[in-house]
């Protein structure tokens, strides 16, 4: 009888350190994750992007173009770069992309830099984070719609994130002036 309780409560016990340790460790990978966890935003006003880690703190900052007119996104085609919460849903390459620019100097190689952060912005299509053959566009109102970045910036960020992964942009003071207009 004492040997088969003693038995027991040696069992009880391996389970007991079994467990915690198990915890342990779940809770350890899932605050990996958390500590992985990055946010990033784009100030229309400031004309910067900012890596932000789960802490609040800075990772990576850098200037950036958006598009050639103030306010929110409306519709295809408008030079606005969209404002609010999106989500990056694909890192692609994009060394071979071209883009015509309907300037009249046709399809231009290496419009987009070496790859296109695309974001999931409802209602629109081609929407992203790139880079740019015109680096003198960065920190002014240069794009399509796009947020574009000084090509080696992007390579990067692009070191410093995988999807899914907020993006957060937030209007300028003449953005919020249109966008009540």
């Amino acid at each position: 009888m004492r040997r088969s309780y003693i038995l027991i409560l040696l069992l009880v016990a391996v389970l007991v350190v079994g467990g915690v340790f198990y915890l342990e460790y779940h809770h350890r990978q899932e605050l990996s994750k958390v500590q992985n966890a990055c946010i990033i935003l784009i100030s229309k006003q400031e004309m910067k992007l900012r890596l932000i880690d789960y802490k609040g703190q800075e990772i990576f900052c850098a200037p950036v173009a958006t598009g050639k007119n103030v306010g929110d996104k409306r519709k295809q085609g408008d030079m606005r770069t969209p404002e609010g919460v999106f989500q990056v849903s694909d890192i692609q390459r994009a060394t071979d992309w071209k883009h015509d620019f309907g300037d009249g100097k046709g399809e231009i190689d290496g419009a987009y830099g070496d790859f296109f952060i695309r974001l999931l912005v409802p209602g629109h299509k081609g929407i992203g984070i790139h880079g740019t053959h015109l680096p003198e566009s960065i920190g002014t109102r240069a794009s399509e719609g796009c947020i574009r970045m000084y090509n080696e910036d992007l390579k990067k960020l692009v070191s410093l994130i995988y999807p899914p992964l907020t993006v957060v942009v937030t209007p300028g003071i003449e953005d919020e002036v249109a966008n009540h207009l």
